[in-house]
């Protein structure tokens, strides 16, 4: 990737809050949109997710997944210019209890304060969604695949 593609994905990244979620519920697809946080090496993307909603039926350990993050779209956009990355990879339950779960709360919270309560409640999980691969769409004829070495190209230490 250009120094610029980077400077733009990293941006579109960092700027949006959430992401539109695809799994897989009972062998059917099934969309839902999840505000996230970004794993800092942005290999990652981290969730929170009650058991009730749809979508945690297919945030299973391993799973796969796609996600769509996208940048606004308003009224006088051009729909074929509007920057977008999608990403494919694999779903990991972070378990409660671990130093893994409280960095993962911490940082969730640090970008997210009002989940502060979805933390005291039983039936909410955290998952990262490891990117394995994606798209980038910086607009029109401007695409390129990802793998995870670009991703981590995106970390400021990169």
């Amino acid at each position: 990737m250009t120094p610029d593609q980077i400077d733009a994905l990293r941006s579109l990244l960092d700027r949006q809050r959430v992401l539109s979620l695809g799994v897989l519920v009972e062998t059917n697809p099934y969309v839902g949109l999840l505000p996230y946080a970004l794993r800092e090496d942005y290999g990652a993307a981290l969730v929170h997710a009650s058991k009730l909603a749809r979508h945690s039926g297919g945030l299973n350990d391993g799973a796969p997944f796609a996600a769509l993050i996208h940048d606004l779209v308003g009224t006088e956009s051009d729909a074929l210019q509007v920057p977008r990355v999608s990403l494919q990879g694999t779903v990991e339950l972070v378990a409660k209890g671990t130093p893994g779960y409280t960095e993962g709360r911490d940082a969730y919270l640090a970008r997210f304060p009002s989940g502060a309560t979805t933390f005291t409640l039983g039936d909410f999980d955290l998952y990262w969604l490891r990117f394995e691969r994606g798209r980038y769409v910086a607009g029109f004829a401007q695409a390129l695949n990802l793998n995870e070495d670009n991703l981590r190209e995106l970390a400021p230490n990169g």
